[in-house]
């Protein structure tokens, strides 16, 4: 039987990047939990998409240019959807106050890098993009010195490769790097491991993604042996 974790040094072919994302979305609907999957017409290629609501302080006011948010976001604790209040879309919020921000969060496999790769968009309700700085004021403290020091996860700007937009992403240099230790102790332990769900739970709370634990519950069940 194959196994979800069973690669090598970490990295991750696309048949079992897919394969994770599917039994990762099959969780997902049962929590109704907002992930789909986002296909190209006419093309075999896709990626897994969620869109949440957080909650942040803005100014409009800014010295140097359009309205950012405070240094401290706050991330709310659940996932809100689509949507929102009918009467905050479209309203400027006054200089300093809390403004709801949406968060377009993409999944994609990386040939180059052999692993998944987390590709995020920002704006507020009127349509306004959040700029790169404005995304790292949002990046919560306990994160900030890791992302200073650590590549593997630096926000840069650059466009989605399928869909030719602008996004941010989280550079992957070191997944591998950081991924092998978890994939060797499920192999130890003889416990199959969705790959998607254990790397998404430790770089999506960075940019304000968190991944309820009942994936990795429902994805890391015990298995026997590989038939010879």
């Amino acid at each position: 039987m194959s196994r979800a974790w069973d690669v090598g040094l970490g990295s991750l072919d696309e048949g079992t990047f897919l394969r994770c994302c599917e039994l990762f979305l099959q969780h997902a609907r049962s929590l109704d939990d907002g992930w789909s999957w986002g296909s190209l017409n006419g093309s075999d290629e896709g990626f897994l998409k969620k869109t949440v609501l957080v909650t942040g302080k803005i100014n409009t006011e800014a010295p140097d240019g359009p309205c950012r948010p405070g240094e401290n976001l706050d991330m709310l604790g659940e996932d809100v959807q689509d949507g929102g209040p009918d009467d905050a879309e479209g309203t400027p919020a006054p200089p300093g106050a809390a403004a709801v921000i949406r968060y377009e969060y993409h999944v994609l496999y990386s040939s180059s890098f052999q692993t998944p790769m987390l590709y995020f968009r920002a704006s507020t309700l009127d349509g306004r993009s959040l700029s790169l700085e404005e995304i790292w004021d949002g990046v919560h403290s306990n994160y900030r010195q890791r992302l200073l020091h650590a590549p593997w996860d630096s926000i840069t700007q650059q466009e989605h490769p399928l869909l030719g937009q602008p996004f941010f992403a989280l550079h992957p240099c070191r997944t591998q790097e950081f991924m092998s230790p978890v994939l060797e102790a499920a192999r130890n332990q003889n416990r199959s491991l969705n790959y998607i769900v254990s790397w998404l739970s430790t770089v999506g709370p960075v940019v304000g993604l968190h991944i309820p634990l009942s994936y990795a519950t429902v994805s890391s069940e015990p298995s026997g042996p590989d038939p010879d």
